[in-house]
Protein backbone atom coordinates (compact mmCIF):
# COMPACT_ATOMS: atom_id res chain seq x y z
CA UNK A 1 0.00 0.00 0.00
CA UNK A 2 1.22 3.19 -0.81
CA UNK A 3 2.28 5.44 1.91
CA UNK A 4 0.58 8.72 2.16
CA UNK A 5 2.18 11.40 4.05
CA UNK A 6 -0.47 13.46 5.61
CA UNK A 7 1.73 15.98 7.19
CA UNK A 8 1.42 19.34 5.68
CA UNK A 9 5.03 19.52 4.59
CA UNK A 10 4.46 22.31 2.21
CA UNK A 11 2.97 24.42 4.89
CA UNK A 12 5.85 23.64 7.27
CA UNK A 13 8.32 24.47 4.55
CA UNK A 14 6.52 27.73 3.94
CA UNK A 15 6.53 28.58 7.68
CA UNK A 16 10.21 27.69 7.95
CA UNK A 17 11.02 29.89 4.97
CA UNK A 18 8.89 32.64 6.46
CA UNK A 19 10.81 32.36 9.77
CA UNK A 20 14.07 32.49 7.86
CA UNK A 21 12.82 35.50 5.91
CA UNK A 22 11.70 37.28 9.08
CA UNK A 23 14.98 36.46 10.87
CA UNK A 24 16.92 37.67 7.80
CA UNK A 25 14.73 40.76 7.62
CA UNK A 26 15.29 41.48 11.33
CA UNK A 27 19.04 40.89 10.90
CA UNK A 28 19.18 43.22 7.92
CA UNK A 29 17.11 45.80 9.86
CA UNK A 30 19.44 45.53 12.87
CA UNK A 31 22.51 45.81 10.63
CA UNK A 32 20.88 48.74 8.74
CA UNK A 33 19.99 50.44 12.03
CA UNK A 34 23.56 49.88 13.26
CA UNK A 35 25.01 51.26 10.03
CA UNK A 36 22.63 54.24 10.18
CA UNK A 37 23.61 54.83 13.82
CA UNK A 38 27.33 54.73 13.02
CA UNK A 39 26.80 56.90 9.95
CA UNK A 40 24.90 59.51 12.04
CA UNK A 41 27.62 59.44 14.70
CA UNK A 42 30.26 59.92 12.00
CA UNK A 43 28.33 62.84 10.49
CA UNK A 44 27.87 64.41 13.95
CA UNK A 45 31.58 64.04 14.70
CA UNK A 46 32.46 65.60 11.32
CA UNK A 47 30.06 68.47 12.03
CA UNK A 48 31.56 68.95 15.51
CA UNK A 49 35.09 68.86 14.02
CA UNK A 50 34.15 71.43 11.37
CA UNK A 51 32.51 73.66 14.00
CA UNK A 52 35.68 73.43 16.09
CA UNK A 53 37.75 74.42 13.03
CA UNK A 54 35.34 77.29 12.29
CA UNK A 55 35.63 78.45 15.91
CA UNK A 56 39.42 78.33 15.70
CA UNK A 57 39.35 80.32 12.46
CA UNK A 58 36.97 82.87 14.02
CA UNK A 59 39.19 83.28 17.09
CA UNK A 60 42.28 83.56 14.86
CA UNK A 61 40.52 86.18 12.73
CA UNK A 62 39.61 88.15 15.86
CA UNK A 63 43.25 88.04 17.01
CA UNK A 64 44.39 89.13 13.55
CA UNK A 65 41.84 91.96 13.54
CA UNK A 66 43.21 93.12 16.89
CA UNK A 67 46.75 92.94 15.55
CA UNK A 68 45.73 94.83 12.40
CA UNK A 69 44.13 97.50 14.57
CA UNK A 70 47.31 97.70 16.67
CA UNK A 71 49.38 97.97 13.48
CA UNK A 72 47.15 100.80 12.22
CA UNK A 73 47.49 102.57 15.57
CA UNK A 74 51.26 102.11 15.42
CA UNK A 75 51.32 103.45 11.87
CA UNK A 76 49.31 106.47 12.99
CA UNK A 77 51.67 107.03 15.93
CA UNK A 78 54.67 106.53 13.63
CA UNK A 79 53.31 109.11 11.19
CA UNK A 80 52.66 111.52 14.05
CA UNK A 81 56.20 110.98 15.31
CA UNK A 82 57.60 111.50 11.81
CA UNK A 83 55.57 114.70 11.48
CA UNK A 84 56.88 115.90 14.84
CA UNK A 85 60.43 114.99 13.87
CA UNK A 86 60.01 116.89 10.60
CA UNK A 87 58.75 119.96 12.47
CA UNK A 88 61.67 119.73 14.89
CA UNK A 89 64.14 119.26 12.04
CA UNK A 90 62.61 122.22 10.22
CA UNK A 91 62.90 124.30 13.38
CA UNK A 92 66.48 123.13 13.88
CA UNK A 93 67.24 123.88 10.25
CA UNK A 94 65.63 127.32 10.31
CA UNK A 95 66.94 128.31 13.73
CA UNK A 96 70.08 129.92 12.33
CA UNK A 97 68.00 131.62 9.62
CA UNK A 98 66.52 134.20 12.02
CA UNK A 99 70.02 135.02 13.25
CA UNK A 100 71.16 135.39 9.65
CA UNK A 101 68.11 137.60 8.88
CA UNK A 102 68.92 139.94 11.78
CA UNK A 103 72.57 139.99 10.75
CA UNK A 104 71.56 140.84 7.18
CA UNK A 105 69.19 143.57 8.46
CA UNK A 106 72.16 145.17 10.19
CA UNK A 107 74.43 144.77 7.15
CA UNK A 108 71.90 146.43 4.84
CA UNK A 109 71.35 149.34 7.22
CA UNK A 110 73.06 152.48 5.86
CA UNK A 111 74.45 155.22 8.11
CA UNK A 112 71.95 157.86 9.17
CA UNK A 113 69.01 155.44 9.28
CA UNK A 114 67.61 153.34 12.11
CA UNK A 115 64.64 151.02 12.66
CA UNK A 116 61.85 151.82 15.08
CA UNK A 117 59.99 148.53 14.69
CA UNK A 118 60.12 145.28 12.79
CA UNK A 119 57.13 143.00 12.33
CA UNK A 120 57.12 139.68 10.52
CA UNK A 121 54.05 138.02 9.06
CA UNK A 122 54.83 134.87 7.12
CA UNK A 123 57.78 135.73 4.92
CA UNK A 124 57.04 139.49 4.80
CA UNK A 125 58.86 141.85 7.15
CA UNK A 126 57.29 145.24 7.82
CA UNK A 127 59.80 147.88 8.79
CA UNK A 128 59.13 151.29 10.36
CA UNK A 129 62.18 153.48 10.65
CA UNK A 130 63.62 156.97 10.66
CA UNK A 131 66.13 158.25 8.08
CA UNK A 132 68.10 161.49 7.88
CA UNK A 133 67.22 161.86 4.21
CA UNK A 134 65.39 160.20 1.35
CA UNK A 135 68.76 159.17 -0.12
CA UNK A 136 69.32 156.94 2.94
CA UNK A 137 65.96 155.23 2.30
CA UNK A 138 66.93 154.70 -1.35
CA UNK A 139 70.25 153.22 -0.23
CA UNK A 140 68.40 150.85 2.11
CA UNK A 141 66.16 149.68 -0.75
CA UNK A 142 69.20 149.09 -3.00
CA UNK A 143 70.89 147.14 -0.22
CA UNK A 144 67.76 144.97 0.18
CA UNK A 145 67.66 144.30 -3.56
CA UNK A 146 71.31 143.24 -3.64
CA UNK A 147 70.94 141.01 -0.56
CA UNK A 148 70.53 137.23 -0.93
CA UNK A 149 68.20 137.15 2.08
CA UNK A 150 65.68 139.82 1.03
CA UNK A 151 63.62 140.42 -2.07
CA UNK A 152 61.00 142.85 -3.39
CA UNK A 153 61.43 145.88 -1.10
CA UNK A 154 58.29 148.01 -1.20
CA UNK A 155 58.22 151.51 0.27
CA UNK A 156 54.67 152.27 1.38
CA UNK A 157 54.97 155.60 3.19
CA UNK A 158 57.48 158.40 3.76
CA UNK A 159 56.60 161.36 5.96
CA UNK A 160 58.62 164.22 7.43
CA UNK A 161 59.02 164.37 11.21
CA UNK A 162 57.76 167.53 12.86
CA UNK A 163 60.40 167.73 15.62
CA UNK A 164 63.39 167.21 13.28
CA UNK A 165 63.72 169.25 10.13
CA UNK A 166 65.59 166.81 7.91
CA UNK A 167 64.40 163.46 9.34
CA UNK A 168 61.81 161.31 7.62
CA UNK A 169 59.76 158.40 8.92
CA UNK A 170 59.24 155.54 6.47
CA UNK A 171 57.20 152.35 6.25
CA UNK A 172 58.58 149.56 4.14
CA UNK A 173 57.85 145.92 3.43
CA UNK A 174 60.38 143.40 2.24
CA UNK A 175 60.13 139.67 1.56
CA UNK A 176 62.51 137.42 3.44
CA UNK A 177 63.93 134.57 1.30
CA UNK A 178 66.36 131.80 2.10
CA UNK A 179 69.19 131.67 -0.39
CA UNK A 180 69.60 128.41 -2.30
CA UNK A 181 72.82 126.62 -1.46
CA UNK A 182 74.51 125.20 -4.52
CA UNK A 183 74.70 121.40 -4.61
CA UNK A 184 78.40 121.37 -5.52
CA UNK A 185 79.25 123.38 -2.40
CA UNK A 186 77.25 121.03 -0.20
CA UNK A 187 78.87 117.98 -1.86
CA UNK A 188 82.33 119.47 -1.27
CA UNK A 189 81.52 119.97 2.39
CA UNK A 190 80.26 116.37 2.73
CA UNK A 191 83.33 114.87 1.00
Amino acid sequence: MPRINLRPWRQELREERQKQFISTLVGVAVIGAGLAFFWLKDVESQIAYQEARNGYIRSSMEELDKKIQEIEELRTKRQQMLDRMKVIQDLQGTRPVIVRVFDELVRTLPDGLYYESLRRQGDTISIVGIAESNNRISGLMRNFESSDWFDQPNLTDVSALKDKESANRFDMQVKQVTPVVEESASKDKGA
